[in-house]
C-alpha cells in the first residue's frame, strides 16, 4: 500500500491510503474500493445510461410523488454554532466570508473530541419528519470538513473517535427502515481536511473516497438517495466517474442519484480536461439537479429537488433567525407547482436535538399538509408558469390552483385551457365561482374564502390535464401592471459592482428581458459589504413603477434600496425594503403644487443592499414601466 502522511493538530500520524489510520487498532479490516481497478469498468448497470423512459419513470416515481424531504447537517461544527465545512478557515481565498466568519483550522478539527450528541434519538427524528409531511430524509455523511458520521474504516477522523462513540449513520438509516421512511445519504466529494484531496493527479484521494461511498451503500442496507456535493477544480482527468457509477449500481441497482456527483466548482486552468466520454457526461449528470437555497425555476420536463435551510445557515447557528411556517408552506407550493421537490433542512444542537422553532416549523407544515396534502403529493407541475401569484399543479382529472396573491375583488383570470372546467371549490368544500371560453378562465372567490399563506382551489376537469402541458401565465400581474405606462427596460443596459463565478453571459441579459433565468438569477456579484446594479435607460425618462424580483425562497437582496440618478453621479434614495419579499412593487412619486404626483424622471436607477458582513447580490428580473 502507498504510505502517505496525514496532517493532524497534535500529532503527526502515518497511515495508508487503504485505511486513514492504519495504526489505530480500531481501524482494522480496511475495505478496499470495490471499483480499484485501472481498466475501464462496464457501465452496463448505469441506469442513466441503458434504462427505457418507462424504465426510469418507474424507478424515478417514488421520488416525483414525494415532493418533501428532510435534509439534516449534523456534526461537531454545532459545537462552535458555524457553519458545516465551511466555518473551517482553510485555504478558499476566493470565499470570504460568504458562508459567514470561520475558525483556525486547530479549533474547527478538534471540536470533535468534545462531541457527545447524548440527547439523539433517530427515532424522534423519524416521527417528526413523518408528522411533518416528508416522504424521505437525507443525513450528512460527510462534508467539506472531512469529518465522517459512521464508522469508516478509512480513516480515524470520525464518530467513532469522537466522546459519543457510535454510528451515527446506522442508527439513522435504522430508523428510517423501521418507520417506513425513504434514506437519504449525503457525502461531499470535496474534503478540506485529507491531504491527497486534489494533490498531484488526485488517484490516492479518488480512490480512497470511492472506498469510503462503497462502505456506504453496502453496510446499511438500502439506501433509497446518494446526494453528492460539489468537486474541486475542473478537471475531469483527476476523477474515475466511471468507476464510481459502475461500482453504485452494483450494490444499490435502484438507488436515485443527485447532479452534483460530477459538478465542479472552483477556478479553471488551461490544463483541465472535460468528461472522457459522452457517457460519462450523461451519467454524472444523475437523476435530478439541484438548486441550493432558492426555489427552482419551472421546470416540467427534468426532475429537480431545491434545498433550502430553515435557520441562519445549514448547521445548528443557534436559537434565533427561523424561516416561519407560513414561508416554508410556500416555499414547499412553489416547488410543488415548479414541478420540483423541496429538502428542507434542519440544523440539530450539539446535544442531537432539534430546535424548538424547528420542530414549530415541522408540525405547522404537518397540520396544513393534513389538510391540502392532496394538492401537494403524487401532483406535477402547470400547466400554468407559477410566479408571485403563485402556482399549479394536477393530478387525474384534477387541477388545483395554489394563490398567494389576489387582485382587487377576488378575480384571478388565466389563459384559455384545452380541457372543460366541471366544477370549482377550496379544498374544503365550499364551492368557488368560474367562468370559461376560448379566450380564458376565470375563477372568483369571497373575501371570507381566502386563506393564508395560500389559498387552494381544485378544479375538476372533464379530462385529465397532459404531463408537461404548459398553457401559459396567470394575467394578475400584467393587468395591474398596464396601467403605469410601457416597458421601459427593452433598451436598457446595466452594470454590476461585480462578477462572480456564479454569474453567466447567457443569464444577464434577462434581467430587464421579461424572461425568468433557470439558474434562479440573471446577475449575482462577488460578496462584497456594499454590491449594486445599475440599470441605464439611455434618456432621462417618467418612470412609475419599478418591479423587482428576487429568487424563490432566497433572502440575499433583503435590505435593498432603489435610488435614481439623472446624470449617473448625485443619487436619490427613494425606497428601501422593510422585510425581504419574492417580489416589490416600487412606486416613485414627487410632491408638486401641495399634492404628491406620481412618478420621478431620472436617467439611472440603482439597486444596491449594504451590510457586514459582506455577501453577494442577486436578482432574477427588474421591470421598469413608464414613459
Amino acid at each position: 500500500m502507498i504510505k502517505y502522511i496525514i496532517r493532524s493538530l497534535f500529532v503527526t500520524v502515518a497511515v495508508s491510503t487503504a485505511a486513514f489510520a492504519a495504526n489505530d487498532p480500531a481501524k482494522t479490516g480496511a475495505v478496499k474500493p470495490e471499483s480499484a481497478s485501472v481498466s475501464t469498468p462496464s457501465l452496463k448497470h448505469v441506469p442513466q445510461l441503458h434504462e427505457t423512459a418507462e424504465q426510469n419513470a418507474s424507478r424515478m416515481q417514488w421520488f416525483r410523488d414525494a415532493k418533501f424531504g428532510m435534509f439534516i447537517h449534523w456534526g461537531p461544527c454545532s459545537l462552535g454554532q458555524k457553519e458545516i465545512g465551511w466555518g473551517r478557515e482553510g485555504n478558499r481565498p476566493w470565499d470570504i466570508n460568504l458562508h459567514g466568519p470561520r475558525l483556525e483550522d486547530p479549533v474547527y478539527d478538534n471540536y470533535y473530541k468534545r462531541f457527545n450528541p447524548d440527547k439523539f434519538d433517530p427515532d424522534a427524528w423519524v416521527r417528526l419528519a413523518k408528522e411533518s409531511g416528508m416522504k424521505y430524509m437525507v443525513l450528512i455523511t460527510k462534508h467539506h470538513d472531512g469529518f465522517s458520521m459512521y464508522d469508516t474504516k478509512l480513516s480515524n477522523y470520525s464518530i467513532m473517535n469522537a466522546p459519543y462513540g457510535r454510528d451515527i449513520v446506522k442508527q439513522f438509516v435504522e430508523a428510517c427502515h423501521r418507520q417506513g421512511m425513504k434514506a437519504g445519504l449525503y457525502y461531499s466529494t470535496r474534503d478540506w481536511y485529507h491531504p491527497d484531496y486534489l494533490v498531484g493527479d488526485n488517484r490516492k484521494y479518488d480512490e480512497w473516497y470511492r472506498g469510503q461511498i462503497s462502505e456506504l451503500l453496502t453496510n446499511y442496507g438500502n439506501v433509497d438517495v446518494m446526494w453528492f456535493d460539489h468537486v474541486g477544480g475542473r478537471d475531469w482527468g483527476r476523477w474515475r466517474f466511471d468507476e464510481l457509477f459502475s461500482m453504485m449500481y452494483r450494490l444499490q441497482p435502484k438507488m436515485i442519484v443527485n447532479n452534483r456527483a460530477a459538478k465542479f466548482c472552483g477556478p479553471a486552468t488551461p490544463e483541465d480536461r472535460g468528461p472522457s466520454s459522452p457517457e460519462i457526461a450523461k451519467m454524472t449528470e444523475g437523476d435530478y439537479y439541484t438548486p441550493e437555497g432558492h426555489i427552482g425555476a419551472m421546470d416540467i420536463q427534468k426532475q429537480w429537488e431545491s434545498c433550502i435551510h430553515v435557520g441562519q445557515g445549514w448547521s445548528y447557528r443557534g436559537e434565533e433567525g427561523f424561516k416561519s411556517p407560513e414561508e416554508c408552506i410556500r416555499m414547499l407550493v412553489s416547488c410543488t407547482t415548479g414541478g420540483g421537490n423541496l429538502l428542507l433542512n434542519f440544523g440539530p444542537r450539539p446535544d442531537g436535538t432539534l430546535t424548538d422553532a424547528e420542530t414549530a416549523v415541522a408540525k405547522a407544515m404537518g397540520a396544513w399538509l393534513s389538510k391540502y396534502g392532496e394538492a401537494i403529493y403524487e401532483t406535477r407541475g402547470g400547466p400554468y408558469q407559477n410566479g408571485a401569484w403563485g402556482g399549479s399543479c394536477h393530478k387525474g382529472d384534477k387541477l388545483f390552483l395554489h394563490v398567494y396573491q389576489w387582485p382587487a375583488g377576488g378575480k384571478i383570470a388565466f389563459d384559455p385551457l384545452p380541457s372543460k372546467v366541471l366544477a370549482a371549490r377550496t379544498l374544503d368544500g365550499t364551492p368557488v365561482t368560474f367562468q370559461q371560453d376560448a379566450n380564458e378562465l376565470s375563477v372568483t372567490i369571497a373575501e371570507a374564502q381566502k386563506v393564508s399563506p395560500v389559498t387552494v382551489i381544485e378544479l375538476t376537469m372533464d379530462k385529465p390535464i397532459a404531463t408537461g402541458l404548459v398553457c401559459g401565465r396567470a394575467r394578475i400581474i400584467s393587468d395591474n401592471m398596464a396601467e403605469y405606462g410601457r416597458d421601459l427596460g427593452a433598451s436598457a443596459t446595466y452594470t454590476t459592482s461585480s462578477t462572480s463565478e456564479h454569474d453567466s453571459a447567457e443569464n444577464r441579459p434577462l434581467l430587464l428581458k421579461g424572461e425568468r433565468p433557470k439558474t434562479g438569477f440573471a446577475f449575482h456579484t462577488a460578496a462584497e459589504e456594499n454590491p449594486w446594479a445599475t440599470i441605464d435607460l439611455g434618456e432621462a425618462k417618467q418612470i412609475n413603477a419599478v418591479v423587482i424580483e428576487n429568487r424563490p425562497g432566497d433572502a440575499r437582496s433583503e435590505g435593498l434600496m432603489l435610488s435614481i440618478s439623472t446624470d449617473g453621479t448625485t443619487w436619490e434614495t427613494l425606497w428601501k425594503a422593510s422585510k425581504w419579499e419574492e417580489k416589490w412593487l416600487v412606486l416613485p412619486t414627487r410632491f408638486h403644487a401641495g399634492i404628491t404626483v406620481p412618478g420621478r424622471t431620472a436617467r439611472y436607477i440603482r439597486l444596491e443592499t449594504k451590510g457586514n458582513p459582506p455577501r453577494p447580490f442577486l436578482l432574477q428580473r427588474v421591470t421598469i414601466l413608464g414613459q
